[in-house]
């Protein structure tokens, strides 16, 4: 397994090692082309909405795509250290919806602030499906947007202390992905992990991307258990 990150993980007292990714065909993938996995996506629809929650907050985040030198990559951002929530977390740009906004509004406004994206920059491709967080109470509306290559892009704002262009064949090493399965019973969740050389990426980002992964490998996801 790769070093990871110095992330916390507050793991329950509960938990156990979960299976094998639902793409483990291909593992080691040397890169992931960029236009099948962007076909996919449009020609599939957003997915069914999630059980709302009491006091639920909508949000959006961009799941911005390009061509790299391996093919299809994704752009994330770490959160800052001094932020009170999710602190030092690897994320998609994005986050609540300011009243009277749509989420594809808000994911290309968020991504604007937090790393300089321009909107115009962004072909929007369609929607994965949305997910719900008990922790934080939201509701994740993920939007898929093509750039037309690596973007030059800078943190906007103190919550952005790093941004990431990862490759999806990165994500699909051997060595980088592990589910676990935290609590017992009805309440027991898959909880996703993506061990990088120097960042470790889950919750609800590892959970968008288990679904970005499986639907460009050709195969069916269906995250196991109750919400994040």
């Amino acid at each position: 397994m790769r070093p990871g990150g110095n992330q916390v993980i507050p793991r329950p007292p509960l938990w156990r090692p979960g299976g094998a990714p639902a793409w483990a065909h291909a593992v080691d993938t040397p890169a992931v082309p960029l236009d099948p996995v962007l076909a996919t996506i449009a020609s599939r629809g957003p997915g069914p909405h999630p059980i709302e929650l009491d006091g639920m907050r909508r949000s959006a985040v961009l799941v911005a795509l390009y061509e790299g030198e391996r093919g299809a990559e994704v752009v994330l951002t770490r959160r800052a250290m001094h932020m009170r929530n999710h602190k030092g977390e690897v994320s998609f740009p994005g986050g609540r919806l300011d009243p009277g906004e749509t989420p594809l509004q808000a994911a290309l406004r968020e991504a604007h602030e937090e790393v300089c994206l321009e909107p115009s920059d962004v072909e929007v491709v369609g929607e994965l499906d949305h997910l719900v967080t008990v922790v934080s109470r939201s509701h994740i509306v993920p939007i898929v947007g093509r750039l037309r290559g690596r973007p030059q892009l800078r943190a906007g704002t103190s919550e952005v202390d790093r941004i990431l262009y990862v490759p999806l064949a990165e994500l699909l090493r051997g060595d980088t992905f592990v589910e676990e399965r935290w609590g017992t019973g009805p309440l027991e969740r898959s909880v996703y992990f993506f061990h990088l050389d120097d960042e470790t990426i889950w919750g609800a980002t590892g959970r968008v991307l288990v679904q970005l992964l499986a639907l460009a490998t050709g195969v069916e996801h269906t995250p196991a258990g109750p919400p994040l």
